[in-house]
Order: C-alpha cells, then sequence, then structure tokens
C-alpha cells in the first residue's frame, strides 16, 4: 500500500467517528514515518514497509475508539511549543493560552516577577510564560509526580532554565510567601457533568478534570490559600468553566 492509498482507506474509516478525519490520518501516518505532512503531496506513491503499515494501522484502531490523537502521538502544540504529553496529564488547549496572554499583557518584560503554577500538568503554560520570559522566576508545581517529570522535560526541551518543579497538593510544599502571580488551570468540572463522556476528556485524568459536586472545589481552594503566598497586591489568574464566572467572582 502507498502512502496515497493508506491515508484514502485510513480517512474513510475515520469518517464515521471523527470530524477531521482526513488530517487525523494524516497526522497519524507522519508520525509513524517521522515526516512532515508536506512529504504526502511529494511522495504521494511512495509505498510503506509492512511494520509502518502494521504500526499506523495500531494507531488507527485507537483513533476510532476515541482515544485523542495527542495521547497517541505524545505531543500537541501549545503556544507555538511541541510539549510532550501522556495519559498522566491534560492535552494543552488554545484556550488555555489565554492565560498566557492576559500575563504577558499586564506584566512587562522589563521587569522580574515571581510567578507559580500551581497544578502545572504538563507544564505547558509555566514553559509557555518562560519561553517568553527569561528574567522571571518560576515555580511549577502538581501532586503527581510523574506530570512533574513530564513538566520538566517539556522544560528541558524548549531550553528552558528558570523554572523550579516541586511536587506539591497545591500549597502544601510551597514555602515562598512573595509570588507576584499565582496562575492555575485547576480542575472545574462538576462531577457528573455529561461532557466526561464525550470527546477527549473520556481518556484524560479524571483528578485533573473534575472538582466537586459544582467543579469549584480546587477554585474555591486556591482563592482560600492563595493570598497566604502572594505578595500584597500580587494576582491569582485561574481558568474556569463557561458558567462559572459568578462562582469564581464571588
Amino acid at each position: 500500500m502507498n502512502i496515497r492509498q493508506a491515508i484514502a482507506d485510513a480517512t474513510t474509516r475515520l469518517s464515521q467517528t471523527s470530524g477531521s478525519a482526513r488530517l487525523d490520518a494524516e497526522i497519524l501516518l507522519a508520525h509513524v514515518l517521522g515526516c512532515d505532512r508536506s512529504h504526502f503531496i511529494a511522495w504521494p506513491d511512495k509505498q510503506l514497509e509492512t511494520d509502518q503499515l502494521e504500526q499506523f494501522e495500531s494507531l488507527l484502531e485507537k483513533r476510532i475508539n476515541g482515544s485523542p490523537i495527542a495521547y497517541l502521538t505524545g505531543s500537541r502544540e501549545f503556544w507555538s511549543l511541541d510539549m510532550a504529553v501522556s495519559e498522566d496529564t491534560l492535552i494543552p488547549r488554545p484556550e488555555t493560552e489565554t492565560l498566557v496572554e492576559y500575563v504577558l499583557e499586564h506584566f512587562p518584560a522589563d521587569l522580574s516577577f515571581k510567578l507559580l503554577d500551581a497544578g502545572t500538568g504538563s507544564g505547558a503554560i509555566a514553559v509557555a510564560i518562560a519561553s517568553e520570559r527569561p528574567g522571571w522566576k518560576l515555580v511549577a508545581s502538581d501532586i503527581d509526580l510523574a506530570s512533574v517529570q513530564l513538566a520538566q522535560r517539556n522544560a528541558g526541551k524548549h531550553g528552558i532554565g528558570n523554572i523550579t518543579f516541586l511536587q506539591s497538593d497545591w500549597f502544601d510544599n510551597i514555602e515562598q510567601k512573595d509570588f507576584d502571580i499565582i496562575i492555575s488551570n485547576p480542575p472545574y468540572i462538576a462531577e457528573q457533568d455529561p461532557h466526561l463522556s464525550r470527546g477527549d476528556v473520556r481518556f484524560e485524568p479524571r483528578r485533573a478534570l473534575t472538582s466537586g459536586t459544582h467543579g469549584m472545589d480546587a477554585i474555591e481552594h486556591l482563592c482560600q490559600h492563595a493570598a497566604k503566598h502572594l505578595k500584597p497586591g500580587g494576582r491569582l489568574i485561574v481558568e474556569h468553566g463557561y458558567d462559572q464566572a459568578d462562582s469564581v467572582y464571588e
């Protein structure tokens, strides 16, 4: 089977379960071949090796059954950075870049700030900010050791040296009391939310998604304890659900 045939066949099979069937097929095949998708335009008649077809078929079956592309390829772009991801962490999403944009807009590059990324997961937020603000001092923490290790890998992958990584259940192991910024994309989905049975979130770690009956437990904890670790006038910045603005403000 050549590249053109493999993509056509995969697109047909994926079309029953994915709204981006051809893109999914191309991303998975590019991952298997270790090439850019533009390679398919230049070499559509290139024959695939048996082991390549077997690996592609394995990934294809997992995608048909709903596994997220990011978990199958082990990476996701965030802030134009290639971030390694694993099933231990949430998949970084474009809307979370809003947190990075806010920080960069409101805290000038010519001043030095201290920032805590609480519940860092893959480290996407911390690594993105550190890449733009190399003169800042950042701490990235997570309760899950595997997530901390993955975040460290992502920092090393992009040559980031101004982040300290800690394993901590929110503020339990955070001794600093002088952060200018505490930022977090905490779990904020209600435990019985029907969205949990749809799309990629079915495969993501539940502890990183849900937070109590109303999805507010983690945010309430952050709001109750952040002030002890912020300088006077410091800022707590959190991502929250589409219907939680009033509750978070309260």
